[in-house]
């Protein structure tokens, strides 16, 4: 099997192309694989990383205001689909497989006019811009809540398949990441984390909940990431405040085993990108979401309500965040184990456990009707 995928701009477009291009590896270690960017996103970094090969078109998204910006991203949505064609019969694909955002468009658009089976992917609880305008021209959207098939143009394409993940975010239970970390049984964990490149708010929050909370309860550790580009501020607040004295807390630039501490984790405050509350949901983890302020359609604030709505989460905007607002949550669910219990039940409701199979035997149903075509 050939498959081109596409997807970039931001991780959250990027890691669910990966996890799917894994899926299609798993089942079929022959397959061809390469992905469609832009010259200078960060898909470059994160693919090529995970050693595929990678193609570039030239695309840009859309501001929300009247600008010459809007006008180049006008004039490159219409040109693109065409180096996108010159890519398709290169390479050659089966099928071609996006992951939303405005890279996806040139790529798809070009795949539906060359008749090639395509489809897209939405993570969000609302379908982005891209995502609803491709629906018409796809063969099949794949979405992560159910909530999304309401909402786009053509619900009769959609099918609910979760968020693809990778398979050691469901490999290991508490204890065994408990003692995997030599994190005692009566500890109450506590993981918060902003992104990998971290959110300003999100620290010094959780700074000051360490300060208020965490340094006089010695039966909570405290394991926090501060993402790269706000370590340094966020480490000089720890120090000056001599958090780094107190013992139950883990002060880090990054998580690089970040499945092993989710599932060693009691309760998670942190971002509600679709990827992390996939993986918060798979996990059955008691949350508390912070949502993004900064991202388009308030995507992040609408899979957090979604959660919320049903009783699976918390949720704080940041421009409600207080110290005793923050702390008084924080403290409730650490207190209520039969609280954590129930939120846990409640966000597996929104987890979709075999999201790789659904996801790889679509892909199969897809290109088996192509090639049923083609004998006719």
């Amino acid at each position: 099997m050939r498959v081109l995928m596409t997807g970039g701009g931001t991780g959250g477009h990027v890691n669910p192309a990966l996890a799917i291009a894994s899926v299609i590896k798993n089942n079929d270690p022959q397959a061809e694989i390469a992905f469609v960017g832009t010259p200078n996103g960060i898909e470059n970094k994160l693919v090529g990383a995970a050693g595929y090969k990678m193609y570039h078109v030239e695309v840009k998204g859309f501001r929300r205001k009247l600008s010459a910006e809007n006008l180049r991203a006008m004039f490159l949505a219409f040109v693109s689909p065409i180096k996108a064609k010159k890519i398709i019969r290169e390479f050659r694909p089966d099928i071609v497989i996006g992951t939303g955002g405005y890279v996806s468009w040139p790529i798809l658009v070009a795949a539906a006019e060359l008749h090639i089976p395509c489809a897209v992917h939405e993570s969000n609880a609302v379908p982005g811009m891209t995502v609803r305008k491709l629906a018409a021209l796809v063969d099949r959207v794949y979405v992560n809540y159910e909530e999304s098939i309401a909402l786009l143009p053509h619900p009769e394409k959609a099918l609910r398949v979760g968020c693809p993940l990778r398979t050691d975010f469901e490999a290991i239970d508490k204890a065994t990441a408990r003692e995997k970390l030599g994190i005692p049984k009566n500890k109450k964990v506590l993981l918060s984390f902003g992104g990998s490149l971290g959110a300003e708010q999100v620290n010094f929050a959780m700074l000051d909940f360490m300060d208020d909370y965490v340094r006089l309860h010695p039966e909570v550790l405290h394991i926090h990431a501060t993402g790269s580009i706000e370590y340094e501020i966020a480490t000089a607040i720890y120090k000056k405040r001599g958090l780094d004295a107190c013992k139950n807390i883990e002060f880090l630039e990054y998580i690089n085993d970040m499945p092993l501490k989710m599932a060693a984790a009691d309760v998670v405050v942190c971002r509600s990108g679709a990827n992390t509350v996939s993986e918060l949901a798979l996990m059955k983890k008691a949350a508390l979401f912070i949502p993004s302020p900064n991202v388009t359609d308030n995507q992040q604030y609408k899979n957090a309500a979604a959660i919320e709505k049903q009783g699976g989460a918390m949720l704080i905007e940041e421009k409600d965040i207080s110290r005793e607002k923050l702390s008084g949550m924080i403290v409730s669910l650490l207190d209520d184990a039969k609280l954590r219990a129930e939120m846990g039940e409640k966000i597996y409701a929104f987890a979709v456990p075999d999201a790789n199979r659904r996801i790889y035997e679509d892909i199969l149903r897809l290109t088996a009707q192509r090639k049923s075509k083609k004998v006719k």
